[in-house]
């Protein structure tokens, strides 16, 4: 049976093409045909087919398609961990194969692999596949394509093929013309065909699309090549841009991280490294985390370093990171070329690529690529032949590296009985241990030898070096650790090992927290979720049995593999849980927001058990702890269809985000609610989505769009109190882009308006503001009487956040007029309001302006502490404009 890839998806016997259905079942079989003899879990499946817009019923849905493709004779076999497809022959893989012995083979036998190997593509990989995980999927195989494209090129210069090449290369040039690889070979190519004038131009259009496009000079080995032809000689050296080492100096990298100080046992998987050649995969049985992997490979790799006298490159590739995105290939690239003496290394991936492997084609070093997610992530980082050594870590077992790339892989399976005892001696001392010889022995037996669990309890015996270790011996042993004895090469079937060993409403929670999918979730939203009052010994299970990890007080968090294995396995019937834990958050957060602004217009409160918030500082407390489970929260009312709650989160989280300066945060949750508030078909919902949303998207300078939802907004306003609203956004929109004049307009309409509906807070609000624009337009006179007024009014009030705000306009008018010391105190009052507030938005912007009063009085040490303060707090808040105006003010 052979299938393909590199074109429309097809699987074929004997020559004759199989039926495989419609689009969607295709993509069923290229999804694991990408991950060939790899299970590939059912929601993940999902997740590749339809990306963030699944069907309902969509696990269903996968079923029916695999039940299809198997009807047709296409042999997927179902797991513990997913469904997986054992292939014989696959266009792709042969590509790979081809193209892997291609590089570092004769140039003779180079060509003819390069040329199967291309010979493979029927058109663009994929064809016919949509989802957003396709199109990534393609368009990193297509770089492949060119990377192999233009290897061959290079050995096709090099073998005299210049003459045949021209045609293609004219092709790429032209579909590429900033790739100064390709335009490098196509110099070469016509210089060589005797075309060097054409060559000369070529390179002159060249520089100065770089000059008018990217404001770049050509390649330092671009500039060498042009060079040799002017002098008559483009056969001495390299072949293009991407081949010749110019420019980089001879650097000897040693950025191995340091080793983990007890390292202990593994002397076979040690001794499997000892003579190590070309590339090798340090993986886990089933890639679970915490086996020892990354200490495996350094302690290795600082025991053979002088075996690499070029050098030792490292990268941790965050592959499975859940507070970090994987880092890109061509990050970890730049900075390998940066540490081999790059100075300026080339944009594009596949040059960067070329560059790397010829710059290593020649040395001796040693490679650690540590927490790889995948075969696509690595794959350009691998040197093209020599004498090099790769270290390559991951969860994964990259099948991919070890079929395409000859790597030769290294399973790490537990500490056995001794090793463990060496383990828990060198984190708990011998005397401890001595003294304690028989409850050692336990805690060894109950951790079944996972490294993960030993250091857990090493640490907790650490820092509580009065706690006798049977006392943790007692506590580990109610809980039944001894299931983790029973370790399979199947993470899931590891992850139900754990899971065997709970009690019955723990694996109900285990489930639930997999559903709320944030990255932590607090003790109080966990027992929203159950419902029970004894829901902290429920997590106390989880956390003995490696499933949840409290990583602060009262806070647990999952380890992103383990999750997404929890949400397969929640309870199917949720509905009323993940409403509990909505309404809890909510409501609390409604809770909060009425504390930090509570003369905004009352709405009513959302169904949901609030948690206690005595004061300002508590609601602010409780949103920066809770923050992302709100988020997550809202994602999930919107996912389940209840919009009013959807709708309801982003308008307690508005001034919250406005008080961090979120404002790209904002920008999210409001698409939501726009979203919402159309499917409930809710006018007010939709002018205040609108406006909050305009509001966000011009605070990041996103002045365009902002300005559509705020016109919109403006369309839909009917009554006084939402127009004069209307008003205010527009007003302080229109000052964000410049036009004071045109935002002084809507601030004067605003404050008619508000002394209609007689609302004192409002009013004193938009005196202020009035008063502010009138300032920055120099009728500083006006402005003062304006600001005079609201000080009065709010001072009145008691409205502590109207007074920051007017303390800060009077600031700025007497520091235009002159009264510097006046100034200098209005701002300081400003300040002190603002972090009695803890609003780190006003007092950044607060601050930028103090140092400027502070410097025109001479205080120029603190003039610049004020700027650097601000600063930080910018570039926090992602305020871009911002900083820059006070990076420039720093010089």
């Amino acid at each position: 049976m052979e299938f393909g890839l590199l074109g429309d998806v097809r699987a074929e016997v004997g020559g004759v093409d199989l039926d495989i259905g419609h689009t969607r079942q295709r993509g069923v079989l290229a999804a694991l045909l990408l991950d060939e003899g790899r299970p590939v879990p059912v929601d993940r499946l999902v997740d590749r087919l339809w990306g963030e817009r699944p069907p309902l019923r969509a696990r269903e849905t996968v079923y029916g398609y695999v039940s299809k493709l198997r009807a047709a004779g296409i042999p997927i076999r179902r797991g513990a961990g997913g469904y997986a497809l054992d292939a014989d022959r696959v266009d792709l893989r042969e590509f790979r194969d081809l193209v892997a012995g291609a590089r570092g083979a004769p140039d003779a036998e180079a060509a003819e692999r390069y040329g199967r190997a291309l010979a493979r593509w029927r058109g663009d990989p994929l064809d016919g596949l949509d989802s957003p995980w396709f199109a990534e999927v393609r368009a990193s195989l297509l770089a492949e394509r060119t990377a192999a494209e233009l290897d061959r090129n290079d050995v096709a210069l090099r073998l005299g093929g210049h003459t045949a090449l021209l045609p293609s290369l004219h092709a790429a040039a032209a579909a590429h013309p900033l790739d100064e690889r390709v335009a490098g070979q196509l110099m070469l190519a016509l210089h060589r065909a005797g075309r060097s004038s054409e060559a000369l131009r070529h390179y002159d259009e060249l520089r100065h699309r770089l000059a008018d496009e990217l404001g770049a000079d050509p390649d330092p080995r671009l500039r060498d090549l042009h060079l040799r032809i002017l002098d008559g000689d483009g056969d001495s050296t390299g072949v293009g841009v991407g081949v010749g080492t110019a420019g980089a100096r001879r650097a000897v990298p040693r950025q191995l991280p340091a080793p983990q100080p007890w390292f202990t046992g593994r002397e076979k998987e040690i001794a499997d490294l000892t003579e190590p050649s070309g590339t090798v995969v340090i993986t886990a049985i089933g890639g679970v985390g915490g086996i020892g992997k990354t200490a495996l490979a350094l302690h290795w790799a600082h025991r053979h370093a002088d075996d690499f006298p070029d050098g030792q490159l490292y990268a941790n590739l965050r592959g499975f990171d859940p507070g970090a995105e994987p880092m890109a290939p061509q990050t970890a690239l730049r900075g390998f070329l940066g540490a081999l003496g790059v100075d300026d290394p080339p944009a594009d991936l596949d040059a960067q690529a070329a560059l790397y492997r010829s710059l290593l084609s020649d040395r001796r070093v040693l490679v650690v690529l540590d927490n790889a997610r995948d075969t696509a992530q690595v794959t350009p980082l691998l040197p093209g032949a020599g004498r090099c050594t790769v270290l390559i870590t991951s969860r994964q077992q990259l099948l991919g590296v070890v079929t395409a790339h000859g790597a030769r892989s290294v399973a790490l399976d537990v500490l056995d009985e001794r090793d463990a005892h060496v383990f828990l001696t060198s984190r708990l001392g011998a005397e401890r241990v001595h003294a304690e010889a028989e409850a050692v022995g336990q805690l060894i037996r109950l951790c079944g030898g996972l490294p993960l669990a030993l250091s857990i309890v090493a640490a907790r015996a650490v820092t509580q070096p009065d706690l006798p270790l049977a006392g943790l011996v007692e506590e580990l042993a109610e809980h039944r650790l001894d299931a983790l004895d029973d370790l399979s090469s199947d993470l899931r079937t590891v992850f139900a090992c754990s899971s065997r060993v709970l009690s019955p409403g723990a694996v109900e929670l285990f489930g639930l927290l997999g559903l709320v999918s944030a990255p932590d979730v607090g003790l109080r939203a966990a027992v929203e979720l159950t419902g029970r009052a004894d829901t902290r010994r429920l997590l106390r299970e989880l956390e003995t049995a490696h499933l949840v990890q409290q990583h602060r007080a009262g806070r647990y968090r999952m380890h992103d593999l383990v999750r997404l294995y929890a949400a397969e396995v929640a309870p199917t019937d949720a509905d009323a849980a993940l409403d509990r834990f909505t309404g809890y958050c909510a409501a609390t957060a409604h809770a909060g927001d009425r504390l930090l602004e509570p003369h905004r217009p009352r709405i009513p409160a959302p169904a949901g058990e609030a948690a206690r918030l005595d004061d300002v500082t508590a609601a602010l407390e409780w949103f920066d702890a809770e923050y992302e489970s709100v988020l997550h929260a809202q994602r999930l009312a919107a996912a389940r269809g209840r919009h009013d709650v959807a709708w309801h989160f982003a308008w307690v989280l508005t001034n919250y985000h406005l008080r961090r300066g979120r404002a790209a945060e904002d920008i999210e949750v409001w698409r939501i609610a726009l979203a919402a508030a159309d499917a409930l078909d809710d006018r007010v919902k939709r002018v205040n989505a609108h406006r909050f949303l305009g509001l966000a998207l011009t605070d990041v300078g996103r002045f365009d769009d902002g300005d559509l939802h705020l016109r919109r907004m403006l369309e839909l306003v009917e009554d006084g109190y939402d127009r004069a609203a209307a008003h205010r956004a527009m007003a302080w929109a229109m000052e964000r882009r410049g036009d004071v004049a045109g935002a002084l307009e809507h601030a004067l309409a605003q404050l008619a308006l508000f002394r209609e509906l007689d609302l004192p807070i409002r009013v004193a609000e938009s005196l202020n503001d009035v008063g502010y624009r009138l300032a920055k337009l120099g009728d500083h006179e006006r402005a003062e009487r304006h600001c005079l007024e609201a000080l009065a009014l709010n001072r009145e009030l008691g409205h502590v956040e109207g007074l920051a705000a007017t303390s800060d306009s009077l600031g700025y008018i007497a520091h235009q007029q002159g009264r510097d010391a006046d100034a200098v105190e209005r701002y300081r009052h400003a300040l002190e309001l603002y972090r009695q507030l803890d609003n780190s938005y006003e007092e950044a912007s607060v601050l930028r302006h103090f140092g400027d009063v502070l410097a025109a009085v001479g205080r120029a040490e603190e003039a610049r502490e004020a700027w650097q303060r601000a600063l930080t707090l910018f570039r926090a808040q992602g305020r871009v404009e911002d900083a820059a105006e006070a990076l420039a003010l720093l010089g």
